[in-house]
């Protein structure tokens, strides 16, 4: 998806460097936090970025958004600060107990079995990978990747048993009474009184506990607790993946022991950054820049719930339009509510080719506002010949085909235009039949025209017989004086009516382009079939 810098010149990266110091794009608002949490300089290992998946669902939709927003920022820091170091770590929850058998599984009598145990020790209920956690967090990269993300993939388990969590966990340790003094005021009364920030793992069961800590031991590394099924007391070390950190404090302690500089998250978050925030301070370290982001809502207007399945995939939005167009609609107003739905895919694709074709004669300045420039971390390509809206409008024209013939049409009709040799282009071919047998074709309703309409579109039937070759642009101006001519007020009434009789529907192309491109003898049956009908 990205094309970085490279294709710039020295001249406009300078250019542009200069233009990014005062740019108000929201990513390089964010870059400039990084900057000033270093007045300094920067740290030899330069700057970490993080994002968090929790690897008891799959990825979906949010995934993608944080990461591609938090590599959007990315890409504005290396432009404002070259030559220092980045990095982005897809960190995994997988040590998390699996609190609850995800619904929709295979083999559920097996995950129930395993209720509470680390998601990587938990079997993979679809047999391919060494447990449940390695299964998602497999399906994670694969998401990542298929984006061509630049990240480095962490598993919690991994950084836990390592030791790489160590040094922090026993500063948690130390500091427990400052942490607990944080956390305490948050919870409810029977949550406060058996509340601990470290989660031991039971020996005797692997599960992962919510117990009281009995006892805790700051120069052994230890803390003691009784299990629950046998009221044995047990001494634990918090080091070596012996136990983990209930997840806010889990939170502080990754920020403080991987060093991150940046992460974003959501606005229901906002209470938990806070408090973690504050922890990460009490162990010495210090808490991320960050960015909070609204998150989105159903055509409806409420609030997204994969158990509602109220929301849109990645999977449903690349069925119908690249992925380009997704982290366009990303990048704009993050910390406003959107509704993300099918219906707002044509107006992305629409956004986002219009984005390209302005960026090639833009001063370095709006440049680094279009959206095109971020969704790529550089130059974005140009448009293709053939816009999304104007393919769907072909496919309405020409009714149920397939790629074979859609693509003969656009040969046939647009010369130096060939779909299978331009890749990009032959994915949106598919892309609009697919969006246009599953949501638009349903809705369509051609209407008969009334007299006016019928004796308009007559002339405009005479007109393109008597001229088989004219261009877009003499068809389009002929469409105006015959909406004049036969006193359409406004004269977007004829426009309308041209799309609601031939198409079935109230909006649609410039229509010049569309019969230039749909093809003259084309429009001239839609006609005829239009005319045939009982008038309305």
């Amino acid at each position: 998806m990205e094309t970085g810098l490279a294709s710039f010149s020295d001249a406009e990266l300078r250019e542009l460097r200069e233009a990014a110091q005062e740019s108000r794009a929201w990513p390089f608002e964010e870059a400039r936090k990084l900057i000033a949490r270093y007045p300094g300089g920067f740290p030899e290992a330069g700057i970490l970025f993080e994002t968090g998946y929790g690897p008891s669902g799959l990825p979906h939709i949010g995934t993608f958004g944080e990461v591609v927003r938090t590599t959007m920022v990315r890409r504005a820091f290396e432009l404002l600060c070259p030559g220092v170091p980045t990095r982005l770590v897809a960190f995994s929850d997988d040590m998390d107990g699996m609190r609850k058998v995800p619904p929709g599984l295979p083999r559920q009598e097996v995950l129930a079995a395993h209720l509470d145990r680390p998601l990587t020790a938990v079997p993979d209920p679809f047999g391919t990978h060494a447990s449940f956690g390695a299964h998602n967090n497999a399906r994670l990269m694969a998401f990542l990747d298929r984006f061509g993300f630049d990240y480095a993939f962490l598993s919690a388990t991994e950084c836990y048993r390592s030791g790489r969590f160590d040094t922090t966990l026993l500063a948690v340790l130390a500091h427990y009474d400052e942490v607990i003094e944080v956390v305490l005021p948050t919870l409810g009364p029977e949550r406060r009184a058996t509340y601990a920030p470290f989660l031991p793992l039971c020996p005797r069961t692997g599960r992962v506990l919510q117990v009281p800590i009995l006892d805790r031991d700051v120069a052994a590394g230890t803390i003691a607790w009784k299990d629950p099924e046998t009221g044995e007391t047990r001494v634990t070390p918090v080091t070596g993946g012996h136990a983990k950190c209930q997840w806010k404090v889990d939170w502080a302690m990754r920020w403080v022991a991987l060093g991150v500089d940046y992460e974003m998250a959501g606005k229901d978050l906002i209470d938990s950054v806070t408090l973690s925030s504050r922890i990460a301070r009490i162990l010495g370290g210090r808490p991320p820049e960050g960015f909070t982001y609204e998150l989105f809502l159903d055509e409806a207007g409420g609030k997204i719930s994969k158990t509602r399945g109220n929301g849109l995939t990645v999977e449903e939005w690349l069925a119908y339009a690249p992925p380009e167009s997704l982290a366009l609609y990303m990048f704009q107003q993050p910390r406003a509510a959107k509704k993300l739905h099918l219906g707002v895919i044509p107006r992305a694709m629409e956004d986002y080719e219009r984005f390209c074709a302005a960026f090639a004669t833009q001063p370095a300045r709006e440049r680094l506002g279009n959206p095109a420039f971020h969704v790529h971390g550089g130059r974005p390509p140009p448009p293709p010949p053939v816009s999304y809206a104007m393919l769907l409008n072909l496919v309405s024209g020409l009714g149920p085909v397939d790629h074979r013939v859609l693509a003969s049409s656009i040969r046939r009709h647009a010369p130096g235009v060939d779909p299978d040799s331009d890749p990009r282009l032959a994915r949106m071919l598919d892309n609009a039949l697919a969006f246009h047998r599953d949501h638009v074709a349903p809705m369509l309703r051609r209407r008969a025209p009334d007299a006016r309409e019928r004796a308009a579109i007559a002339e405009l039937d005479r007109w393109l017989c008597a001229h088989p070759d004219a261009d877009a642009e003499a068809i389009q101006f002929e469409i105006y004086e015959i909406g004049k001519r036969h006193g359409f007020q406004p004269l977007r009434a004829w426009f309308q009516a041209l799309y609601e009789v031939l198409l079935g529907t109230s909006e649609g192309p410039r229509m010049g382009s569309f019969i230039a491109l749909f093809g003259i003898a084309e429009t001239r049956s839609l006609i005829a079939s239009a005319l045939e009908a009982e008038p309305a």
